[in-house]
């Protein structure tokens, strides 16, 4: 008994001082000085961040309470501008458009993304194919914007085709009615590329020897992809989510572009609410109302907090190793 109490007495002191120690290491001039060094390197950037965003948004939101044509006095008006908002015809078409934008070509996209990332899994050439498929993402927006009007123009290729395949009258596609449906087709084509991409780079990774496992169990193709494939590229799949819902709530350089380059007007029924932001502010009969503007961008703000915590909270998941 003697001797377990001098090893129990020995082992207490080899350990007490293991906890001293640590606690002296956080104290010890080296772990100060490191911690000094946090102030200079995180300033700079914490200086830039509040300069480039923080000022510039407070600015906005306090600017969606005023009206102010962008210059001379700037008039407190309270709420009167998001009553405006409220009951314009415009920003109602504008927000059922980004609406549409987000779920409904989001749908799309996705739903071609999984399909292609499918089907190329097994493909040879698969590289080359995905790298095609990645083009509209690889020049810039403003390039494929350009291009895409161009397809569709009176005499562009899309018509020319139409009328080798013997269709002599083809759809006015810049019509009022048409334009928000072929901007749509727009977005469907050149973010498909990309988050194949992502998808793929997550199906790359599984292990060929579950897919092995699955095929010994007699699980067909619907349930390997069900229980195999979509749980362990689940993260990919969540974090495409959340890119898809800020960036579809932001469009705005495309329909812009697209429509001019295609010799069109973004007519109120093809607006976004990016786009009709913009409109307030730069009316083209000089009115311009730089408030409504900062009214709309901060809905628009509100809009991308809120589906983005929602996309994550819908596409949280726990993580599978393997």
């Amino acid at each position: 008994m003697e001797g377990q109490r001098l090893m129990a007495a020995e082992t207490v002191a080899t350990v007490a001082p293991v906890g001293m120690t640590r606690a002296a290491a956080d104290a010890s001039p080296l772990a100060r000085s490191r911690r000094r060094l946090y102030g200079p390197f995180v300033l700079p950037a914490l200086v830039i961040y509040v300069a480039v965003f923080m000022l510039p948004g407070l600015f906005t939101f306090g600017l969606s309470f005023s009206k102010w044509a962008g210059a001379g006095p700037i008039e407190w008006v309270g709420l009167a501008n998001y009553r405006r908002l409220w009951y314009d015809d415009v920003f109602a078409t504008s927000l059922v458009n980004t609406m549409l934008i987000l779920f409904g070509v989001g749908a799309l996209t996705f739903l071609f993304s999984f399909g292609l990332t499918m089907v190329l899994r097994e493909m040879a050439g698969r590289r080359f194919v995905r790298a095609v498929i990645f083009f509209p993402n690889a020049v810039s927006a403003l390039a494929i914007s350009i291009l895409w009007g161009f397809l569709f123009q009176a005499d562009g290729l899309i018509n020319a085709l139409l009328g080798a395949m013997g269709i002599d009258t083809p759809p006015k596609w810049l019509a009022d009615d048409n334009l928000f449906f072929v901007i749509c087709a727009g977005l469907v084509w050149i973010n498909t590329g990309f988050y194949t991409t992502i998808l793929m780079a997550a199906v790359d990774r599984i292990p060929i020897y579950l897919y092995e496992a699955a095929d010994l169990e007699g699980a067909t193709s619907w349930q390997k992809f069900r229980n195999v494939t979509l749980p362990l590229m689940w993260d990919a799949v969540a974090v495409s989510a959340t890119l898809w819902a800020i960036s579809a709530i932001k469009i705005f350089e495309f329909i812009y572009v697209f429509a001019g380059a295609a010799g069109a007007v973004p007519t109120t029924k093809a607006w976004t609410l990016s786009l009709y932001a913009y409109a307030e502010a730069f009316q083209p009969t000089g009115e311009s109302r730089f408030g409504a503007s900062a009214a709309a961008t901060m809905v628009t703000l509100v809009l991308v907090v809120v589906l983005t915590l929602v996309t994550r909270r819908v596409t949280r998941r726990d993580s599978l190793e393997y």
